[in-house]
């Protein structure tokens, strides 16, 4: 018997994991979070109600307050990774980049603070970590034009201890303009610190994948309609999964976090998925074939070399974890909370790291979303003793059986 799907309680702040959370963040720890923000400007403005309340400030709900990404690092015991989503920010806006990045860094010390701020100061400031912004924004001049070119976007935010030790790099893909891919990769070498020889080969993409419409996609060279953004997303698909199957084949574990805009299964819908028009559901099954079944989906190819129409087999975290439970990240505004809602948000990762998942969820209430219209979420790996990833090797004989 089929039961109807309910929405999530407003005042449940997380979905509780089936098994220990680990909310240390050691040298064997990775900690991503998620959050598509539908744009940077609450961040960056001179002050708002504020939905971030530090746990070390005494403050009633209403008080009015700077909105702050170092307070929700610091409320979420400062993760690895911040992947945020359609910032929306103009590519030639200098002085948001700097506003961005500057919030996003320790603070300085000052002995000329008043007490109470001093005394924040020493206990917490000199202990905390410091974070870089890395940018991925659009650059199409035919298929990211609009709002003053104020659309799409992702920023990376990420623990310098973690770039230092890991020798990482940031990068995007050249068969993207429109500002939706950012790539951390991990450069193992021989002077890396010991400290993190526990983590293996990383490749963390932040994804604001695209949503299929049936709007025109342009070429981004020539201006010239050459199908639907129902078109262009099965296309990425395709590019996405190939570029991850060749990143495994170097060795890398691969881990994509972002908005899907896909919500897999008649669970991750309230009241239900989305089934009009049709493309949607083909869209689905592309996305399920592609990332997550050994099939090559329904989405026309794009050439490449035999083996790269595999589906990539990949695990998603929080239904790894949470088998049965209902979750939802996406709430459209305009409506009671709840009454309608997705799950599109997601952090995917290769096969070989199993068994270092350790966490999943999302912060699911109307002050976790704050100024957008999604919740952010999370995923955690252990890679201390005894939870090694399996490596490249492993994934091979996988694939043999």
């Amino acid at each position: 018997m089929n039961r109807e799907i309910s929405p999530p309680p407003t005042k449940r702040r997380r979905i509780e994991p089936d098994r220990t959370e680990i909310v240390k963040h050691e040298n064997d720890i990775l900690s991503i979070y998620s959050w598509n923000i539908n744009g940077i400007s609450p961040f960056v403005q001179p002050s708002i109600k504020s939905f971030f309340q530090s746990k070390t400030h005494d403050k009633k709900p209403d008080d009015t307050a700077h909105a702050s990404l170092r307070d929700f690092l610091r409320r979420q015991n400062w993760p690895t990774v911040l992947c945020l989503q359609e910032v929306k920010m103009n590519p030639d806006d200098e002085a948001t980049k700097r506003a961005v990045e500057k919030a996003v860094r320790r603070p300085p010390s000052s002995s000329s603070s008043s007490s109470a701020s001093t005394t924040h100061v020493d206990n917490n400031d000199k202990k905390e970590p410091d974070y870089r912004a890395f940018f991925c924004l659009p650059s199409d001049p035919h298929n990211a034009r609009g709002f003053g070119r104020k659309v799409y976007g992702v920023c990376t935010i990420v623990r310098v201890d973690f770039l230092e030790a890991t020798n990482a790099v940031v990068r995007t893909v050249d068969w993207d303009l429109e500002g939706r891919f950012s790539i951390i990769e991990t450069r193992q070498s021989p002077s890396s610190s010991p400290a993190t020889t526990a983590f293996p080969t990383l490749s963390i993409w932040n994804i604001y994948a695209v949503n299929g419409t049936s709007s025109p996609y342009k070429d981004p060279r020539t201006g010239l309609v050459t199908g639907t953004r129902h078109t262009r997303k099965l296309a990425v698909h395709t590019l996405l999964r190939r570029e991850c199957k060749q990143l495994e084949r170097k060795g890398y574990a691969v881990v994509l976090a972002g908005d899907m805009n896909i919500a897999r299964e008649r669970i991750d819908g309230h009241p239900g998925l989305r089934t009009f028009p049709e493309q949607h559901v083909l869209n689905r099954e592309d996305f399920n074939g592609k990332f997550f079944g050994h099939g090559r989906g329904v989405g026309s190819e794009v050439g490449g070399k035999i083996g790269d129409d595999e589906g990539l087999g990949a695990i998603d975290t929080f239904r790894f974890l949470h088998r049965d439970k209902k979750g939802y990240t996406y709430y459209p505004r305009g409506g009671t909370f709840g009454s309608s809602c997705d799950r599109v948000d997601m952090v995917i990762c290769s096969a070989s790291l199993r068994e270092n998942i350790a966490s999943a969820g999302m912060l699911e209430t109307p002050a976790d979303r704050g100024p957008s219209d999604h919740c952010p979420l999370y995923a955690t790996f252990d890679f201390g003793p005894g939870k090694k990833s399996r490596g490249e090797a492993n994934i091979s004989n996988d694939r043999k059986e």
